[in-house]
């Protein structure tokens, strides 16, 4: 019961999750910074008073093992040692797991570190399998995993929430049972773990078919949190597939690397003449001026710049929700990369559960590439026209001009890529929609697509279907029985 959905695009959502311990509420999407205990590159209290941070992460498994800190964490608690006074994330020890095979912890022990030093929302130790592993390998160690969610499950947290990360690596059908699993434990929150090197490797579809999984096997209500997701270029996305929380660690170790980010993708400074950004670093400084600096304040202000553009890209990201363009958004930073292009597809590719909440009625839907036929709007106008009353003889006609509209007992348009619609809904959403002058084959698919599911829905209307010049195979995957005039010659 800690999480509440305010509003909905697509899978994306407007979410409130409360964190008792802390007593706050963080808005979601939300972005949490990763801080390193030890190496501190913008103090933690600064995250919250200039950038927006209501909710940050840190290692406890690294406070455990620290010889200078993990007396003074749990005498003072990690909030504290930080010097931050919103919710306070913990991991525990899952990545030095992955990253060196083994840690002197178990899942008990570092959860109840994890509740004396006062963190808000901790991590058991699961088992971060790797992308490409043999699907027997994955499912001994995702069995591996549950067994310590049900630890956690029956720990005694009192307020501190509980995360139960959700593994399986690229084997969807894992991913779906992984998830069920959690979500049965009673647990708080559903990191989708493991993905860091798809995202490495640049893999956004098969990111998207992991989270597409794990949403599968989960609640509607269950807050998502995608670990290791910390590059603004994939916010949009990510958000539009149903998730709510991100940690990036990548504003401090890009700008150590000299590099810099941007929503369309990573720039090494070197590279770079004009700083692209408007963020209060760019703005007083150019790139002559941040190369000069000595390598201590430049990885600072360069750290600096990428989390005002990781920030300001999740605002961005709420306004579209709030206004219904997140998918306009996707597409538009889906051109970035020829990877996010993939990762859209794969979004796309799962519609159906886009399309159960995907709001009914929005803001303009703007058709800005093939892939806005396959739009949740477009397969639910298909799946509705069963619901539409028609005559015994019906025209659909792209154009009104060079046809005998009185031939026939009715006449609607043929509107790609929704494909029929009455004249009563020439003007309501997403029917009024705006498209471009040169209509593309696959719009014009779909507009097939639509004219079948309504002669499949309505036998007895014979259906004559009026175009204007389109290709013979478009032509020919319209339903047997429709007459076609072509009004081109």
């Amino acid at each position: 019961m800690s999480f509440e959905v305010r509003a909905w695009d697509a899978a994306g959502r407007l979410g409130e999750l409360s964190v008792p311990r802390a007593g706050v509420t963080v808005e979601t999407p939300a972005l949490l910074p990763v801080v390193n205990p030890h190496v501190q590159t913008i103090e933690p209290a600064r995250l919250g008073a200039e950038f927006g941070a209501e909710m940050l992460i840190t290692n406890a498994y690294v406070l455990w093992g620290s010889d200078d800190l993990r007396e003074d964490v749990e005498a003072d608690g990690v909030h504290e040692v930080l010097g931050f006074d919103g919710a306070v994330m913990t991991d525990s020890g899952s990545f030095q797991l992955a990253e060196y095979g083994e840690i002197d912890v178990d899942t008990r022990e570092i959860l109840e570190f994890q509740r004396t030093i006062g963190s808000d929302v901790a991590t058991p130790v699961d088992i971060p399998t790797p992308p490409d592993v043999p699907r027997e390998r994955a499912a001994e160690e995702l069995a591996e995993t549950q067994e310590r969610l049900e630890v956690a499950a029956a720990f005694d947290a009192d307020e501190m929430l509980l995360n139960a990360p959700v593994q399986g690596s690229t084997h969807p059908e894992l991913r779906e049972a992984a998830a069920e699993h959690a979500a049965g434990t009673g647990l708080d929150v559903f990191p989708v773990g493991a993905v860091v090197p798809l995202m490495n490797a640049y893999r956004y579809g098969d990111v998207a078919e992991a989270v597409a999984a794990a949403k599968r096997g989960l609640p509607l209500d269950a807050p998502v949190h995608l670990f290791g997701a910390g590059h603004p270029m994939m916010f949009a996305l990510a958000v539009a597939l149903g998730c709510d929380l991100f940690d990036s660690a990548a504003y401090a170790l890009y700008a150590k690397d000299d590099r810099y980010l941007t929503v369309g993708g990573t720039h090494h400074l070197d590279d770079l003449d004009y700083l692209p950004c408007d963020c209060p670093v760019c703005a007083g400084h150019d790139a002559e001026e941040l190369a000069s600096m000595s390598p201590a304040e430049r990885h600072e202000r360069l750290a600096e710049h990428n989390l005002h553009v990781s920030f300001g890209e999740l605002r961005r990201v709420k306004q579209a929700i709030r206004e219904g363009s997140l998918l306009e958004l996707v597409e538009t930073r889906a051109r970035a990369h020829p990877t996010l292009l993939d990762g859209y597809r794969a979004a796309l590719a799962d519609v159906e559960r886009l399309e159960a909440t995907d709001p009914a009625s929005k803001g303009t839907f703007f058709y800005c590439s093939g892939e806005s036929a396959t739009r949740p709007e477009v397969v639910r106008h298909h799946e509705r026209l069963a619901r539409l009353a028609t005559p015994d003889e019906l025209l659909v006609a792209e154009t009104a001009s060079g046809v005998r509209t009185d031939e026939y007992d009715e006449t609607w348009r043929l509107v790609p890529p929704f494909g029929p619609v009455p004249p009563a809904l020439f003007e309501t959403y997403p029917l009024n929609a705006e498209l471009p002058d040169r209509t593309d084959d696959r719009a014009r698919a779909a507009a097939v697509e639509g004219v079948g599911a309504l002669v499949a829905a309505k036998p007895d209307t014979a259906v004559t279907v009026a175009h204007r010049g389109w290709a013979a195979h478009l032509v020919a995957a319209l339903p047997d029985g429709v007459d076609v005039v072509d009004l081109s010659g």
